[in-house]
């Protein structure tokens, strides 16, 4: 494998993984990242840069479309596989339209025929970053609320699902067969523990558990 990192090694800091079997262009690309401070590593095959990637580190993928050891779309599938969303750019010599059609619908970001404008790879770039950025605040966010829910009591659980649907106190009593008192005692604790401030903030929170 071949890396360089513009700034010191900070994990938070997104990195693009150049996946290409021409020396010539990995280089190229490794250059043009650097002197537009984008952090990089680059990889002579799919295989080296399955092995060696971590997933849950923020960033994206460059692939060649075609390569000898595995294609780019064989990266892509293996990355799905791994439970991994990080985006993916394919860079191709070919017009190859069916591939590039599976490639998008498997969720590639881009599709960039070569030789291309390097502004245009870099906007593709800075794009597939921003995904992953606003994907995995998202999940953290998803995270964070799912370890608040797993502190209620599987009471307190139906009395929050029952109010987010919008049933009120003495509806919420009937159907779960307990007084309109304890109901409200279980509305009060839930509300601390999920920390909310308000019906509208709890709602929210609920929401973020079903955003995909």
């Amino acid at each position: 494998m071949e890396s360089l990192a513009t700034k010191a090694d900070l994990s938070a800091e997104p990195i693009v993984h150049v996946i290409d079997d021409d020396k010539e262009i990995r280089e190229s690309l490794l250059d043009l990242f650097m002197i537009t401070n984008r952090r990089a590593s680059a990889y002579s095959t799919g295989p080296d840069f399955l092995k060696t990637v971590d997933t849950t580190a923020p960033g994206c993928v460059v692939v060649d479309l075609r390569m000898p050891e595995g294609s780019g779309l064989d990266v892509q599938s293996e990355l799905i596989s791994m439970g991994s969303r990080m985006p993916v750019i394919f860079l191709t010599g070919h017009a190859d339209v069916r591939a590039s059609v599976r490639a998008m619908k498997a969720g590639a970001t881009d599709f960039i025929m070569k030789p291309f404008v390097n502004r245009d790879l870099l906007d593709a770039v800075d794009h597939a970053i921003q995904l992953d950025g606003e994907r995995r605040k998202i999940e953290a966010e998803q995270a964070h609320v799912r370890s608040l829910v797993d502190t209620l009591t599987p009471r307190e659980h139906e009395v929050t699902l029952a109010v987010v649907s919008g049933l009120m106190n003495k509806q919420i009593a009937f159907e779960l067969g307990i007084s309109e008192m304890t109901v409200k005692l279980h509305r009060m604790s839930v509300m601390r523990k999920m920390q909310a401030r308000s019906l509208a903030d709890l709602v929210r929170r609920v929401e973020k558990l079903q955003t995909r």
